[in-house]
């Protein structure tokens, strides 16, 4: 066995070669002065469908980020390939900060919080008056998403022509939550798309509603297949013709810079990342009488200064109803 002293000679010492490069490890991360600014219109296994300027550049997360994922409606900066040619590849490098996030969870033990849309102003929740019959509850917890991530509510009601929508206007009424009635005849030759058209110009747009209540047929009809082409091969997607939706979309809304978001039918929208607290912040007109409340107060408890604070007369009873009802939402199944 060789052994060598404090003085030995450099030259004499067989060096290693590094296997993985003889670039040294650094933690500064490149800063991509050139990337160029997108929006991911769609997601589908780990490939980022993004609007470019006028193209489509299909591209994937760079390892930096970590395990920061992108989501539909978020604006990045690509760098790479920003051809849009077939066969190209970009890189998503950054991620710009969101105004707002529709989040949801499973259920509500489930802890896995899911991003299903960023960049959103609105979010339309669309039912059915009949075939199926409206899920108040769901409905609810939809209000709570949009209320918890800084999105404005939109009610979208279909098939007037089955029921009647006086129940369900009765039951959100006090939430001056604007809305919408249609029929499916007027789903089917356009007259429906033109009505909810004028509620979505100068916004982006997220759809979301369980199967069958006509969500991405109205998402269909507000978006001409003219105007499709401008997203090439995301259309593929969807898919011409088809009624159903396998991931979140994001469509040109027909006349103008703004977009609409379809979003797959759900089951059940889980509430396990909602801050309970946050809720009331919908009610502004019921915000100064917490400042009564015990700490760390439910508003829905004997104590609540809602109760004396509304028996005065400074805010409608209904509203309280309302805002209790939204929160009982995490207590009770989607089906109730």
């Amino acid at each position: 066995m060789r052994r060598y002293g404090k003085h030995t000679d450099e030259d004499d010492i067989r060096n290693r070669p590094n296997r993985k490069g003889s670039r040294p490890r650094t933690h500064t991360r490149p800063k991509h002065e050139d990337a160029a600014d997108g929006m991911v219109l769609t997601v589908d296994r780990g490939r980022l469908t993004c609007l470019v300027d006028d193209r489509i550049v299909l591209a994937m997360k760079a390892r930096e980020l970590g395990r920061k994922a992108a989501v539909v409606g978020d604006r990045v900066a690509l760098v790479g390939d920003l051809s849009g040619q077939k066969d190209t590849l970009a890189r998503i490098v950054r991620i710009a900060e969101r105004t707002s996030v529709l989040r949801r969870t499973a259920d509500d033990d489930d802890p896995y919080e899911r991003v299903v849309v960023a960049n959103a102003d609105q979010l339309a929740v669309v039912t059915a008056l009949a075939d199926p019959e409206p899920r108040p509850r769901l409905i609810d917890r939809c209000l709570v998403a949009a209320f918890d991530g800084g999105l404005t509510p939109l009610l979208v009601m279909t098939k007037s022509d089955l029921a009647s929508p006086d129940k369900l206007l009765e039951l959100y009424g006090h939430l001056d939550i604007p809305y919408v009635v249609t029929s499916r005849e007027e789903l089917e030759n356009g007259g429906a798309a033109e009505r909810v058209r004028e509620l979505l110009v100068g916004r982006t747009t997220a759809f979301v509603g369980h199967s069958g209540v006509g969500k991405t047929t109205l998402v269909n009809a507000l978006v001409p297949l003219e105007r499709r082409r401008v997203t090439g091969h995301v259309n593929a997607v969807t898919g011409r013709g088809r009624h159903t939706t396998t991931s979140a979309l994001a469509l040109p809304l027909a006349g103008t810079d703004d977009w609409v978001i379809d979003t797959p039918g759900i089951r059940s929208f889980g509430l396990h990342h909602v801050d309970p607290s946050r809720v009331i912040l919908a009610f502004p007109d019921l915000v100064p009488g917490t400042e009564g409340c015990p700490r760390a107060c439910s508003h829905d408890e004997p104590d609540c200064a809602l109760d004396a604070w509304v028996a005065e007369g400074h805010a409608d009873p209904a509203r309280l109803y309302s805002l209790r009802r939204l929160l009982s939402t995490r207590e009770r199944t989607e089906g109730d």
